[in-house]
Formats: structure tokens, C-alpha cells, sequence
């Protein structure tokens, strides 16, 4: 199939039609959520906020695993490098660009860097394992973020390393669950009519995954891909399910995404990590949203090496608030901090540091929001 059709601006033309018409016979306010810095990306830079029926209303949620990851889990990572030179082991610390900037209130991994240790970005867990083969004599440690789509690989990567006993490669897991934090906003009051989920992560889980948010919380979804045509085709169906009346989930994304999801690679991430209680930067302890390694396999996570206490420290700068955007309640232009003391080359908050953030997303695109 031809990715351009997806990209075709009459056929989009031709779904907004029908989105009016949609929107038109609910004859009320509704809100959509999507949990996806890519949707967002795909939303902000083709205009689609200003495209669609005033009654129409696009929500950002949690879509930055990066923006997400704690403070302390940042801040214990860059004490057990300096702890383990202290002991005489040089650690090469790997992370991706986006980790590598993300603001705390005592530094940053390029902070870490600045004072002479060894931070490396890549751009998988793969590049990593890669390091660790070659320099064989050092200790090498991924800080692993990531949603379901990332956790997959660094499934793979661990199990090799584990059946190959590579012992100078250590991760430190900072790895979530998407479907887990869509229903704690739920159970915290964030209202929205229909969930647009995303396609990459529903490429590991399924349809099937998203499937009991509908069933116990009677909230609309469709499964939608990354094209301005999938994102307006899935705000459609989504239209035309709260039209009925009915609560049921849809594949818009069917050229990629299957019913049951990848099988192999959920059997993988079974098998290496365990479902724990977790933080979310700025939204609190979420209820089985965390991936630690399995008991058997913990010498290949770097906290059981160094028992470093995380320190207190507070989720966000005063007067940022991402805590709000990431929830869905708030948009960029709505920070007092936005495009003025926080922008992406002295961001404040972590939504303004990674490309999946929703005000680095706000701030690239400018007036197309």
C-alpha cells in the first residue's frame, strides 16, 4: 500500500467533511485524548486543532516516556557513576539524546558529562550492547526508557546478553506501560470522550491491550497510525462511535496492527522483566505501570550492584507545568514559562526537551498549533 494516500490532502479533505458532520450531530463539546508524542507531532504540525469543528477538542496525555521518568530514578543513576569511580570502576553510562538533557534539580546527564565521566548517546539499546562488546574491560549501563514499543528490543538485547553471560553490560530499567496510566487519569477525574491510541505501541499489545479500558470504563477507542489522513480517519470513527452512543474499540490502523498484537514479542518482555507499582514524573505512583527485571536476572540491573537511596526531589521547576499538559488538562501556550524563560536550549520542564515532549512539539511548530 502507498504511503501517499495516506498523505492525500483531498482525501483528508473528505474525512474532515465527514468529522463536521459528525460533530455537528453530537451537538456538543467533545474530547479526544491520544497518549502519543508522535500524534502530537502529527497533530501540531499539520494544523489539525484549527482544522477541526470548534466542538472538537484534541488532548495531549502522556505520550513522553522520556518526560516521564522520575527525577530521583535521573539523579540515582548519575550517583551510581560517581560512586562507582569513587570504588575504582569506570562506568560508560548510554542513554538516548532526549534522556540525556532531561532537567533535574540537581543536573542533568549532560551535566554528568561536563564533569568528565562517560555519557554516550545512542540511538537503541542496540548500540549500547554494541559498546559493551568492545570494551569488554569497562562496565557499560543503559538508562533504558521507554513504553512498550522500546521495551521489546531491550527485551531482545537482555535475553542475549543473559544466555551469552556478558557481565560488563548492566541496565537501569525506567520502562512504563501506557494502557496502566490512561486509567489512573481516569480514576484521577481527567474527563475525555474517546481515546486515539497509538499505533506503534499497539503494534506490541494489540488491540486486545487496550481493550479492557473500553470494557470497564465504557471510553471510546480507536487504534490509529501516524499520517495526517490515519489521525483525522481515526478522530472519525471516533465521532461516530460517541454518535451511537456506543462504547467499543476500532482498528484504523490495520495495515500494521493486529487484534492480538505481537505475540513473540510480548512473550519476550514476559520473560525478562516483572509488572511493578511505578512512579510518573509529575503524575504520581501508577498501579502495575512499571517493568523491573525479573528476580533471576537482577545482576543485569545496575541497582542491585549499587545500593544508592534516591533523593528527594521535586518532580518540577515552580511555575512549569507539564504535570498539567501530561494529564491532558492544559496546553503549552497555557505555561507562563513557555517559549520565554523555557525553551528547548534552557528547557525548565521535560515536556520542553524531548521531541516527543508537547511543548518542544508546541515550540518547533510555532503558529501551526
Amino acid at each position: 500500500m502507498e504511503l501517499s494516500i495516506f498523505q492525500d490532502r483531498e482525501l483528508a479533505q473528505k474525512i474532515l467533511m465527514g468529522i463536521k458532520k459528525e460533530a455537528e450531530k453530537i451537538g456538543r463539546e467533545v474530547k479526544l485524548m491520544h497518549v502519543c508524542g508522535t500524534h502530537e507531532d502529527t497533530v501540531t504540525r499539520n494544523g489539525i486543532r484549527s482544522l477541526l469543528p470548534e466542538n472538537v477538542k484534541i488532548m495531549s496525555g502522556p505520550g513522553c516516556p522520556v518526560c516521564i521518568t522520575p527525577a530521583e530514578d535521573i539523579a540515582t543513576m548519575m550517583e551510581i557513576v560517581r560512586k562507582a569511580k569513587e570504588e575504582g570502576e569506570e562506568i560508560i553510562l548510554t542513554t538516548f539524546g532526549d534522556m540525556y538533557k532531561i532537567p533535574t534539580a540537581i543536573g542533568s546527564f549532560a551535566d554528568l558529562k561536563s564533569e568528565g565521566f562517560d555519557v554516550r548517546v545512542v540511538y537503541s539499546i542496540y548500540d549500547s550492547y554494541k559498546i559493551a562488546l568492545k570494551e569488554s574491560n569497562k562496565l557499560v549501563v543503559h538508562f533504558s526508557p521507554g513504553f512498550e514499543t522500546t521495551t521489546a528490543p531491550a527485551a531482545g538485547i537482555l535475553n542475549e546478553v543473559i544466555e551469552k553471560e556478558i557481565e560488563n553490560f548492566k541496565i537501569y530499567s525506567v520502562h512504563r506501560l501506557t494502557p496502566p496510566a490512561v486509567e489512573a487519569l481516569i480514576k484521577q477525574g481527567t474527563v475525555f470522550d474517546g481515546l486515539v491510541d497509538p499505533g506503534h505501541v499497539s503494534t506490541i499489545i494489540g488491540v486486545k491491550g487496550w481493550e479492557y479500558i473500553t470494557k470497564e470504563y465504557g471510553v471510546p477507542q480507536v487504534v490509529a497510525g501516524f499520517e495526517p489522513v490515519d489521525f483525522l480517519m481515526g478522530v472519525f470513527m471516533l465521532l461516530r462511535i460517541i454518535r451511537k452512543g456506543e462504547a467499543k474499540i476500532e482498528n484504523q490502523y490495520t495495515r500494521v496492527v493486529k487484534y492480538e498484537g505481537n505475540v513473540k514479542a510480548q512473550k519476550t518482555i514476559e520473560a525478562i522483566f516483572e509488572t511493578v507499582d511505578a512512579k510518573w514524573r509529575a503524575l504520581g505512583v501508577i498501579p502495575n505501570s512499571g517493568l523491573e527485571l525479573k528476580k533471576e536476572y537482577k545482576d543485569y540491573e545496575i541497582r542491585s550492584l549499587f545500593k544508592i537511596r534516591p533523593p528527594e526531589l521535586p518532580d518540577l521547576e515552580k511555575g512549569c507545568i507539564c504535570g498539567a499538559i501530561l494529564r491532558g488538562l492544559a496546553l503549552p501556550t497555557q505555561c507562563p514559562l513557555f517559549g520565554k524563560t523555557c525553551t528547548p536550549r534552557n528547557p525548565v520542564g521535560p515536556c520542553m526537551v524531548s521531541y516527543e515532549g508537547t511543548c518542544q512539539i508546541f515550540y518547533k511548530y510555532g503558529a501551526l498549533f
